[in-house]
């Protein structure tokens, strides 16, 4: 499949590009490129290869959902410049 100057246009105008009309032909030329490049991969023998999941082979280490270091509320509003009922307060921003 090669690509047109008009289907150059037409990608323009959905992906909401502009490409000055000196520019169309270069366009064209690099999209070709693409996809001749695709086509290469095409070639590619993968009928031995297994679907990965993640390109990491790293599993990931389960832990216990445990609660550590909590009921520090007092300590914690102890940094904010402002507090207000055990909370944190804020400027109000939005009238």
């Amino acid at each position: 499949m090669a690509i047109d100057t008009q289907t150059v246009k037409r990608i323009a105008f959905l992906s909401r590009l502009k490409i000055e009309d000196d520019k169309i032909a270069a366009t064209e030329e690099e999209f070709n490129k693409i996809l001749q490049w695709v086509d290469q991969l095409k070639e590619v023998d993968t009928a031995a290869v297994e679907p990965l999941v993640s390109v990491n082979e790293n599993n990931i280490t389960m832990r216990r959902d445990e609660v550590t270091d909590g009921n520090l509320a007092d300590e914690v509003l102890a940094n904010a410049p402002m507090k207000e009922y055990g909370y944190f307060a804020v400027p109000k921003v939005v009238e």
